[in-house]
């Protein structure tokens, strides 16, 4: 008898999947445990096994098509079944596709003084100038980029980038059209006699959830903000030190959520998540920590992280930024957590502020290491001075509590030597 294969609910906020590669088609034979698909969901790319044996009878999602949760997927039965009856009444979802438009401005009347006539020209896709390359001459992709490109067998020099700094990612390959040296040429000379054009993209899954789960923060949560200015000289004398040692690896983000770590045993209301009808209070301490893909943004937890020393946490912290590149990341990585970090440092930003993580009461946002004057002994000498945000929950969390809290991971980090005991 033929069964239906539904789409399965693949994390726990998950409303929808795209079904980004099918690894067996209509006709082909299907074993219990054997991969039938890869879904994207709102976090990751994971595949998807067969509960059943038999022949692949129908696919009810076309690859690159999205569905909700429970939708059919596909139906697995013996070679020749008859699966009318199933079918009937099972709707085939509509498929998403980019679309690439380019349009000649036209000015509202009570601008039409103010904006430039535009030239008038033939539509045509995206206009295409150069690969952006890196300072040593290499393409700038992603590693799933490049693959992706191999496989196609597209050169990869031939690709614009639409990430950040141009990186060539996934979406550019599964959009790209090629484009002879006169299209090029066209396009470029259209760019320079100011044709407006744009590229719109479909919505994924992981930005649908980043927009809703961010925006349900931001509007319910009241959120309010503590900066803090630390001095990292201590920090950046013991880091070298244990950098020095063969096989060691530690990074300022490894020494901050070590020291936060420490802090949230200190202060358990900041360690705390709001359920609505009442407040939790965790005893243990998961760490969260933002990491930046091209889709947009993953939280991996480390858990237990006070009891963790430096080496494990920067190693664990390695492994779930390359598994989040390459989106291998599991449900169990980015549940559970009770505090998130956000460092910005590494690209430079001195300070910011960011939304709160739910069901977390609070996040920390951390800014760059900046050489600065400082006062010291009655002294200015030159200092190392990094900012940190506290964007609160005020329904858990008050501003005594939280300014508590960042003097406690300030004297931890000014002290580092503590973080030992």
């Amino acid at each position: 008898m033929a069964e239906i294969v539904y789409m399965p609910k693949l994390s726990d906020t998950m409303t929808e999947g795209v079904v980004s590669e099918w690894t067996k088609k209509v006709g082909d034979k299907v074993a219990s445990g054997e991969v039938l698909a890869e879904i994207e969901t709102d976090k990751a790319t994971m595949e998807f096994e067969s509960f059943y044996d038999g022949v692949l009878l129908h696919i009810g999602v076309e690859k690159g098509q999205a569905a909700p949760v429970n939708a059919v997927l596909a139906i697995i039965g013996k070679e020749g079944e008859d699966i009318s009856k199933l079918l009937s009444g099972a709707g085939a979802p509509t498929a998403q596709k980019a679309e690439v438009k380019e349009e000649k401005a036209t000015p509202t009347p009570e601008l039409v003084k103010e904006v430039a006539p535009v030239a008038k020209t033939e539509n045509k896709p995206a206009p295409v100038v150069s690969t952006p390359v890196s300072t040593d001459g290499r393409v700038v992709a992603s590693p799933l980029a490049k693959k992706m490109a191999e496989d196609k067998g597209i050169d990869i020099n031939s690709v614009i980038g639409t990430g950040d700094g141009g990186r060539i990612i996934k979406r550019d390959i599964d959009h790209y059209v090629p484009y002879d040296a006169p299209t090029r040429a066209a396009n470029y000379t259209a760019i320079s006699s100011g044709v407006e054009s744009y590229t719109d993209e479909n919505v994924s899954q992981m930005r649908k959830t980043i927009a809703r789960r961010l925006a349900e923060s931001k509007f319910s949560a009241p959120h309010f903000y503590l900066t803090l200015e630390i001095d990292m000289d201590n920090a950046i004398a013991a880091r070298k030190s244990l950098n020095s040692t063969e096989g060691v690896k530690i990074s300022f983000n490894d020494l901050v959520i070590k020291a936060v770590a420490a802090a949230l045993r200190q202060h358990p209301t900041v360690n705390s998540s709001w359920l609505e009808d009442r407040i939790r209070r965790n005893h243990h301490v998961h760490i969260g920590v933002a990491v930046a893909v091209d889709e947009g943004l993953l939280v991996p937890v480390v858990r237990f992280a006070d009891t963790k020393g430096l080496v494990q946490i920067g190693d664990e912290v390695r492994e779930f930024a390359q598994k989040a590149k390459d989106k291998k990341l599991q449900p169990a990585d980015w549940e559970g957590n009770t505090f998130t970090i956000s460092n910005l440092g590494m690209f430079g930003i001195e300070e910011f502020t960011a939304i709160i993580n739910p069901p977390d009461s609070c996040i920390m946002a951390v800014g760059g290491i900046k050489q600065v004057p400082v006062v010291k002994n009655g002294q200015v000498v030159p200092g190392n001075i990094m900012k940190v945000t506290l964007s609160c929950d005020h329904r858990v969390v008050d501003g005594a509590s939280g300014a508590a809290f960042l003097q406690t991971v300030k004297n931890y980090l000014e002290n580092p030597v503590l973080l030992l005991l």
